[in-house]
């Protein structure tokens, strides 16, 4: 029950910012308007043999992973300033994958999808210059005092990565990506930054 309370842990670490956010493969490309609005496509992948790890029903007590459609659509309505334009779900031999557009207000609509706890972002300036922070990371005490999980998550993680990138309103586009066991692995914070 301790190793499954683990692993919850490590998978909704990645609450996207996920956003609630995360998952276990991610791509996720925001876009940025002039007026501070936009949209974001998400795209990730999880293994089938963990799908029922991120569902709401009956585990409110958790942070997670929106799912299913249900899923997010009660994210939309927990979250003010965003709207589910498209959703879709698939999936091949290993995963399965989640695809969804979100349409955001500003930039404190998309900065609480990120993050809906306020405690891994920052943004400093304005849609037309600015600077946004993403904290990653990983719970490194669980990992550095279980060698045999550190060796799990590597085994399970190591076909999975996590991709961001952000299309600024003059149309330059920046994008960063690891694969999710450099992430857990680090014993630091991983940052990403986006400046225009």
């Amino acid at each position: 029950m301790k190793f499954i309370k683990q692993i919850t842990r490590i998978i909704f670490l990645f609450s996207l910012f996920i956003l609630p956010s995360s998952c276990l493969g991610l791509s996720l490309s925001i876009v940025l308007n002039d007026s501070g609005s936009g949209y974001i496509d998400l795209e990730y992948r999880f293994s089938k043999s963990l799908d029922s790890l991120g569902r709401l029903d009956g585990n409110e007590r958790w942070l997670t992973i929106p799912v299913g459609m249900a899923d997010f659509e009660r994210t939309m309505e927990r979250l003010p300033g965003l709207k589910l334009l498209s959703f879709s779900e698939s999936e091949d031999e290993r995963d399965k994958i989640t695809n969804a557009r979100i349409e955001y207000d500003s930039i404190l609509a998309l900065l609480t999808f990120l993050d809906s706890h306020g405690s891994r972002t920052s943004f400093s300036g304005d849609s037309g210059s600015g600077s946004l922070k993403l904290i990653l990371g990983s719970d490194s005490e669980t990992i550095a005092n279980n060698p045999g999980f550190e060796r799990l998550l590597a085994e399970v993680f190591n076909p999975y990565s996590v991709n961001i990138s952000m299309r600024y309103p003059n149309g330059r586009t920046e994008s960063h990506s690891f694969s999710l066991n450099e992430i857990l692995s680090n014993k630091d914070e991983v940052i990403v930054e986006f400046n225009w």
